[in-house]
């Protein structure tokens, strides 16, 4: 018997299901689909169950737990992007979203009533269930979006009231974040309420604003100005949602947008590393990965506004990478690591950025923005002085071979340093020079994957879990005398040295090498896979033996050749 009942109630529930997958089909095609509602701006957690059961995973989080009444208030983390991700209701703007695609009208009604509540526990003027978050700029400027694309569904005084209420804020010059990219959410968002309701003024001040904005923070050669790569991608997929908005709203894209989104897209492709994850540089984690970016014919660019990146070859994860940042002081999502290098040889990260752990103001936060937490030389005793501009002095860039002098008075006196990158047998050469009477000092971050295997007679030899090797050699020069005394820290609490984070609120111990104050100039050469480099110097010629060859290059005064 119950052989036979086993299939009987497999078929039924079979049939059950088919006719609910049916009757969700049929009502899918009974709602219409919008372009508010539809596209890639709207993130992919929680998901629309998830936000049924109540639970909201934002920034690979845990969940939390949010009753039917949410109380707005609510801030687990004591995270600002937390915060900022929970009032943009971008979550409610889920629900609605897959409404349109699945036809089940309770994502709708629980939408509303995220919203509504949303709208009445916080007035503009604040209350006592009201967040401060609520009405900050970039919260205003991302939800509108989603109340747009409820408003497609629902038609109600609170709501039209609350958007009217946005368009306000998002019109108000104060707000405005000119040059930066919640200045164009800001006019994404301005030109979505005014497009739906007819309003011409709003739109109009939305894409003005928008294209003098992209100008600012998009330079003529694609760089983004904000001072964090990783943004460069948060921009051009952005501007594509704006482009898209304008063109939906019956307006012509106008050229200079649609040019600077272009070029952003060799920017992006040449701030990416053999491996495909994004250099981190400034506030630009070290798990980004870029995708569907072409890359240029050229390996070696230099971008004006900061930038030097060069490689051995294009697609193929083994090839060298290596990055240098000069140029205008720090903003933004920027670092103080002016003068600072990364290194990628032989398929791995050799010299790392310490990278981008998180917004909260905290003291490791303030450690990782600071010169101490990139690979830079310092003026020992000298004050720094925050946001100095550097300059990109001299370049030679051979097909082989690329050098570089970068120069800034960070310190109050001229810091000088050379850097010569050596293809096919893999060399990284470094030179700082400060003026007599003062004392340099640098610091090599390397990959958290990284273990010291000795450090002794001006040589720092370190290997990977495999066994692969590399090593960094310093000497003073003119004498080229090894330095004595590096010092290699690795997790050290205070203050903070020897960490990296690989990705947002982790950090890693890491091998830091910090040399000793010397009145001499520094020259640093790393070379990737062997333990046992010889270098030597003669009449300004330096040598070195690595493991895939001789290298030679010259030493004159600041420069290397």
């Amino acid at each position: 018997m119950r052989r036979r009942t086993t299939p009987l109630i497999l078929s039924f529930i079979l049939l059950v299901a088919c006719g609910a997958a049916v009757g969700t089909a049929e009502a899918a095609d009974k709602v219409k689909r919008t372009t508010e509602c539809q596209g890639d701006w709207l993130p992919a957690t929680p998901t629309a169950p998830d936000i049924m059961n109540g639970e909201l995973e934002f920034l690979d989080l845990a969940p939390v737990k949010v009753g039917k009444d949410v109380n707005w208030r609510t801030d687990p983390y004591r995270n600002r992007s937390w915060s900022m991700v929970f009032h943009s209701l971008r979550w409610m703007g889920r629900l609605v979203a897959d409404y349109e695609t699945t036809g089940q009208a309770a994502y709708l009604t629980r939408a509303t009533e995220i919203a509504k509540d949303w709208v009445a526990d916080n007035p503009r003027r604040g209350g006592a269930k009201s967040s401060p978050y609520a009405w900050q700029e970039h919260p205003i400027a991302l939800r509108a979006p989603a109340l747009v694309c409820l408003s497609k569904h629902v038609s109600a005084s609170w709501l039209t009231g609350s958007l009217a209420e946005h368009a306000k804020m998002l019109s108000d010059p104060r707000l405005y974040e000119k040059g930066h990219n919640h200045g164009i959410d800001q006019d994404i968002a301005l030109l979505g309420i005014g497009c739906r309701y007819g309003n011409s003024s709003w739109a109009g001040l939305a894409v003005k604003r928008l294209t003098e904005t992209v100008k600012l923070d998009v330079d003529s050669q694609g760089a983004l100005r904000e001072q964090a790569p990783r943004y460069a991608i948060y921009v051009h997929q952005r501007l594509k949602v704006a482009m898209d908005g304008i063109t939906a709203c019956g307006r012509k894209v106008p050229g200079e947008i649609a040019r600077r989104w272009e070029s952003l897209e060799d920017f992006i492709s040449h701030s990416t590393q053999p491996n495909g994850f994004m250099v981190p540089i400034g506030d630009g984690g070290a798990d980004v990965r870029p995708v569907g970016y072409d890359h240029p014919k050229k390996t070696v660019r230099v971008f004006g506004n900061g930038y030097v990146y060069g490689r051995t070859a294009w697609d193929k994860p083994e090839s060298a990478f290596y990055s240098i940042r000069f140029g205008p002081g720090q903003k933004y999502h920027g670092h103080e690591d002016h003068l600072g290098v990364t290194y990628y040889a032989q398929g791995r990260d050799v010299l790392v950025d310490v990278g981008f752990h998180s917004y909260e103001n905290n003291g490791y936060r303030r450690w990782t923005m600071s010169p101490q937490a990139h690979n830079t030389p310092s003026v020992v005793g000298a004050g720094f002085r925050n946001r100095t501009a550097t300059a990109l002095s001299r370049s030679s860039i051979g097909e082989s071979r690329q050098s570089y002098r970068l120069t800034d008075r960070a310190y109050g006196v001229p810091r000088t340093r050379s850097v010569l990158v050596n293809h096919e047998e893999d060399v990284m050469a470094v030179l700082d020079t400060v003026p007599k009477g003062s004392r340099v000092r640098n610091l090599w971050h390397f990959a958290p994957d990284l273990s010291t295997v000795s450090n002794s007679g001006g040589r720092v030899v370190v290997k990977d879990k495999v066994g692969w090797k590399a090593t960094l050699v310093q000497v003073a020069m003119p004498s080229c005398t090894p330095v004595r005394g590096l010092e290699v820290v690795r997790g050290r609490q205070n203050p903070y040295q020897g960490w990296v984070s690989p990705a947002y609120l982790q950090k890693q111990a890491a091998p830091a090498v910090v040399s000793p104050a010397s009145p001499d100039s520094l020259l640093t050469v790393v070379v990737p896979g062997t333990d046992k480099p010889s270098l030597s110097c003669a009449g300004g010629k330096v040598s070195l033996e690595t493991s895939r060859g001789t290298v030679s290059f010259k030493v004159s005064g600041s420069d290397l050749s």
